[in-house]
């Protein structure tokens, strides 16, 4: 048996559950036993500092502030993909989306700035990068993303160093940006896009239109061309009308059936072979296919698709009992990979470990997802979902949430981007703040 202050949860803490949107039923007794067997008020780590990660841990103290939370998050701070495109149009700095983990310690979450070496999932360690093991009862995983880089010929890790994808945010984005301004006037910009799945599904076409305010300002005879590794693409209607109303015929984009299929680059030349033909680029923006994150596939915890199979009530993983896994690394039904998803899944997995470590049945929770998208740092356009837990696995709701009309007027369009950076400010608080 576990200490009293272990195996209980106080009305106050249930109260919190449900104040954050989790659905605890009311008669869930307050009292129970530890399932973990160790003494004192349980060890749960966190790897990954990022929208699931931080948030995960920032969640698990405010529901349980006796357990021992540790965040292990080797950078001291983290630079958002989501805003990220703004700074590479020019229109913000990389100062405004980066963030530290001064508010995580006030929460009284142990930060840890090391890179981990290993999991055992057997003996529930954590062995860093300095040498130094860490125990756990519970761990929760947000590795993010990886590169999948033998997809294309021509290209390896080393690619994204003349070609950045700055799909994810620092030295990346810095980089795409720096190479957007020194285009010749007249030039191409050429995007290779990825497959599906993978994160944040309108942040290229967000991107296009970032990259495309800068050049109407700049480089106004400039062209851009996307070469698509599908069919279709999220928002896609939206995306387009605005693409027509503020930039006319700069952007281009081509289907994966009609041409947008890539075969091979060759880096040095900036050239892309494609269906489409020899595409020779002054900028390239080469997104690759993604997969989970390094520390996942060495952890075991992937499956044939590249991602984590998760219970998705509790984002326990399928493959490793007591190491959850939440984010855009793991398989998550329909939601999105995107930072809003990963914050919802991060509240839902905490209160289901907390109640596990209490000894209680899991909870199901509606998660949510929103994902705004700037055309113009004036126009933006927006979608929503609301996901339930069914029959064992999460599913939308049907006639919940919704996507921005088309053909709105431009204040509608304004208003949305004021909520934009609302909404931006607002999670970047939940999480870090």
């Amino acid at each position: 048996m576990m200490s009293s202050k272990f195996s209980k949860l106080s009305r106050r803490q249930m109260i919190q559950l449900a104040a954050a949107g989790i659905a605890a039923p009311t008669t869930l007794a307050l009292t129970g036993c530890s399932t973990t067997g160790r003494k004192g008020a349980g060890e749960v780590v966190v790897i990954g500092g990022g929208f699931g990660g931080a948030a995960a841990a920032k969640y698990l103290k405010r529901y349980n502030p006796e357990l021992n939370v540790t965040l292990i998050e080797p950078q001291k701070e983290y630079i958002t993909c989501p805003g990220s495109n703004w700074v590479i149009g020019g229109f913000h700095e990389m100062k405004q989306i980066t963030h530290n983990y001064n508010a995580s310690r006030r929460n009284g979450v142990n930060v840890v700035h090391e890179f981990v070496d290993s999991v055992d999932p057997a003996k529930q360690t954590i062995k860093l990068a300095s040498g130094k093991t860490l125990s756990y009862d519970r761990l929760v995983m947000s590795p993010g993303i990886d590169f999948k880089w033998d997809v294309h010929e021509g290209v390896d890790s080393n690619t994204e160093k003349h070609l950045p994808h700055a799909y994810k945010a620092g030295d990346q984005t810095l980089l795409l940006r720096d190479q957007l301004q020194s285009m010749k006037q007249g030039g191409t910009f050429a995007m290779v896009a990825p497959p599906n799945p993978f994160r944040c599904p309108p942040g290229p076409y967000e991107r296009v239109g970032t990259v495309a305010h800068y050049l109407k300002q700049n480089n106004p005879t400039a062209k851009i061309l996307i070469l698509d590794q599908k069919n279709a693409f999220s928002k896609q209607g939206l995306f387009q009308e605005g693409w027509r109303n503020h930039y006319g015929q700069m952007i281009e984009w081509v289907a994966s059936q009609d041409g947008g299929k890539v075969h091979s680059l060759d880096v040095k030349n900036k050239t892309i072979n494609a269906d489409y033909g020899k595409v020779k680029a002054d900028v390239i923006n080469y997104i690759p296919p993604q997969k989970a994150g390094k520390l996942a596939f060495a952890t075991g915890l992937t499956n044939e698709s590249g991602y984590c199979p998760v219970n998705q009530q509790t984002f326990e993983s399928t493959i490793h009992k007591n190491i959850h896994v939440i984010g855009d690394a793991c398989i998550a039904g329909p939601m999105p990979k995107s930072g809003h998803s990963a914050t919802s899944q991060a509240r839902t997995c905490a209160a289901n470990i907390v109640l596990a470590m209490a000894g209680r049945e899991p909870i199901s929770a509606k998660n949510v997802n929103t994902c705004y998208s700037l055309v113009t740092p004036d126009y933006a356009i927006s979608v929503a979902a609301i996901y339930d837990f069914q029959d064992g696995k999460i599913v939308s709701v049907e006639g919940a949430g919704g996507v921005s009309p088309m053909g709105a007027t431009p204040d509608v369009r304004k208003m949305e981007a004021i909520y934009t950076q609302g909404w931006y400010n607002s999670i970047a608080d939940e999480v870090w703040g």
